[in-house]
């Protein structure tokens, strides 16, 4: 078990499997399936990350380096949160972008779902975690990895 301390953009708290990519999270291509034909387990359909293709990511603790891709990103995280397509939480090992920031902000605002996002966990985070391991979230943006 490790601790992390990161920087809560959307705080609250939450326990949920882990969901890992090495490599930069295209928001739109990642899920643009789910949402234009309906796919409630959020499957990832960004054939360009191979640490996520084809997984769902609905209810996981989404593990980052950061985002990357369309302007777009925001408005596609608000949209699976209210769909309930979303992540149980987002988590950075790198700062933020605003757009994806945005977004989970937005979903918080307009939607009565939960997505804590957690941004600068370090490179550290991204090297201990892997898919599958428990991941809890608190408030202060204190990340516990199992």
């Amino acid at each position: 078990m490790k601790t992390f301390k990161g920087r809560p953009v959307v705080p609250g708290t939450v326990k949920a499997e882990a969901l890992v990519s090495k490599g930069g999270f295209n928001t739109l291509a990642s899920y643009q399936k789910s949402l234009m034909f309906g796919d409630k387990k959020g499957t990832c359909s960004d054939q360009n990350n191979p640490d996520l293709y084809e997984k769902p990511m609905s209810g996981k603790a989404l593990c980052l380096p950061q985002t990357i891709g369309s302007t777009t990103g925001g408005m596609v995280l608000y949209c699976a949160a209210a769909l309930g397509r979303q992540p149980a939480c987002l988590l950075f090992s790198k700062p933020i972008d605003s757009l994806a920031a945005a977004g989970a902000i937005l979903a918080n605002i307009w939607t009565e779902i939960s997505m804590p996002t957690v941004d600068c966990l370090g490179d550290e985070f991204l090297e201990y975690v892997r898919t599958g391991m428990t991941i809890s979230v608190s408030e202060d943006g204190t990340v516990t990895v199992e």
